[in-house]
């Protein structure tokens, strides 16, 4: 029975069923140790560990490298000019903060859940499920905007190839003239593919496709060296801080994917260990890599001449040589990389859904585990087919800014988390801690907020609409049939 003169665990109901108020029951938590114990587990199986340090690094990278690069670079530069260079910086600066608490949490909860986990855990059901519900918005809205980029380099390819291209009723979302984007629809259904065949089979395929994504990207590099032009750094700065700014809150968008990593915690062979080093490590290798194809492409080509079009770095390499070959060359690669992007994100998103399955939040087929491949295979199939119409339906630009605001709204709770967490459970073993905290998870906070505001009205409102959205589902189904809301759940066992 329990102790009602003892106060009770965090996370577990207090008191009899139905004897907290709305507002105790909204801000209940899900215990660290319960969160871990159920680690891997689902419905009808369990995920498998089979991932090291190599291959969650390349999770990361994966999910992150060419986004941003290879898909918006085109509508960033208009807005800061040469300045595009410092906005990855400042893009950058702001995942670092972010990144320093992830692999906090992720070394602490190792769980598949990711940030949504991590505020379940230190911050409530309420703000968990908001955090769940904006990783919805950053992983699956994202799958279908870099698709979208995916479907304009593989134009570039044909083009290149066998000179011909899809025509624009088939390769552009209404809005962009046309009516549907087949290449983005089948680039997901792809990932799908590959993620049925299980977590192993997806992070081998993975790797080599990130290879292949780095590897175009120094070859960019030290081809577009040869066409640099000192003048197009002239008025480095045009449209001032805030367009530095403006640019940088879109270019935000491209990195998106470093704390993929986090959703692998039930599948990694040592969560604790490998999960900081990875997140760290890839983020800095993406930034180092965007930093330099990004102060090359505005050296060879006057930024005014950019466009919006997603395969801006092919159109610089084709002007730069005077070749087709080289743009050719680099489509292929994109093509290539891009995929990898959605291979991952999509990844991501199935794991996220799962942990919040296995919380009674969303429902459980999005949680039940095949028992020969060890994956969520509905969850993979309902979030590709999901993915995959959003892809071919919407246009780019409105889903990278959509996808941004979300994950700064994420990276923000994290940052609240890590600090939350130190003052909760300050015994906690920790394989990684954020170097003066709480000094650097609020810059974190702050610096994600100054991003958000820069964003537009139009997508404010729809981050508004979404999240009203989430929170009427969450009253409807969630919070009814959340897990911690049964009278049968256990109390925690005490920590040892």
């Amino acid at each position: 029975m329990l102790d009602h003169g003892a106060p009770p665990q965090p996370g577990t109901p207090a008191g009899p069923p139905g004897g907290p108020g709305l507002g105790a029951r909204l801000m209940r938590r899900k215990p660290v140790e319960r969160l871990v114990a159920e680690g891997g587990h689902g419905e009808g199986g369990a995920l498998r560990r089979t991932m090291g340090l190599w291959q969650l690094t390349m999770i990361s990278i994966g999910a992150t490298l060419g986004t941003g690069i290879f898909v918006v670079l085109g509508e960033a530069v208009p807005k800061a000019g040469p300045a595009v260079t410092l906005s990855f910086v400042l893009a950058g600066l702001t995942a670092l903060f972010s990144a320093l608490s992830y692999a906090e949490l992720a070394g602490t909860i190792p769980v598949a859940g990711s940030s949504y986990s991590y505020a379940y855990a230190t911050l409530g059901e309420l703000i968990a499920w908001i955090c769940g519900w904006c990783l919805v918005l950053e992983y699956g809205v994202s799958v279908a905007a870099v698709a979208v980029g995916w479907g304009e380099y593989l134009n570039e390819l044909l083009d290149g190839t066998i000179g011909v291209t899809i025509p624009a009723a088939l390769s552009a979302p209404p809005g962009d003239g046309g009516y549907f984007n087949l290449p983005a629809l089948l680039v997901v259904l792809l990932a799908m593919a590959f993620l049925l065949g299980g977590a192993r089979e997806s992070a081998r395929a993975n790797t080599v496709m990130v290879m292949v994504k780095i590897a175009a990207l120094v070859m960019f590099c030290a081809i577009g060296l040869q066409g640099v032009r000192s003048g197009n750094y002239a008025h480095f700065m045009p449209l001032g801080m805030a367009g530095v700014s403006a640019a940088g809150a879109t270019l935000f968008f491209s990195y998106i994917g470093f704390d993929a990593a986090s959703t692998a915690g039930e599948e990694a062979r040592n969560a604790q260990r490998d999960l900081p080093r990875a997140i760290m490590l890839s983020l800095v290798i993406v930034t180092l890599l965007y930093v330099a194809v990004a102060a090359v492409a505005v050296g060879a080509k006057p930024w005014r001449s950019f466009t919006d079009s997603e395969a801006a770095l092919a159109q610089i390499m084709r002007d730069v040589t005077g070749q087709s070959f080289w743009g050719t060359l680099l489509a292929f690669c994109a093509v290539v990389a891009i995929a990898s992007v959605v291979l991952t994100v999509l990844y991501g998103q199935t794991r996220v859904l799962f942990a919040m399955s296995r919380d009674g939040l969303v429902p459980k087929v999005f949680s039940k585990v095949h028992p020969k491949t060890g994956t969520p295979r509905a969850n993979t199939v309902i979030v590709s087919l999901f993915c995959g119409v959003l892809a071919a339906a919407i246009p780019l630009g409105q889903l990278a800014d959509a996808t941004s605001i979300g994950t700064l709204f994420a990276f923000a709770l994290v940052n609240v988390a890590v600090v939350v967490l130190r003052r909760t459970r300050p015994e906690m073993s920790r394989s990684f801690r954020v170097p003066l905290s709480p000094v650097l998870p609020a810059l974190g906070f702050g610096c994600c907020v100054w991003l958000m505001g820069s964003l537009s009205t139009v997508t404010w409102v729809i981050f508004g609409v979404w999240m009203a959205a989430g929170l009427v589902f969450y009253f409807v189904y969630g919070h009814r049939r959340s897990r911690l809301a049964a009278p049968e759940t256990p109390a925690t066992p005490e920590a040892k």
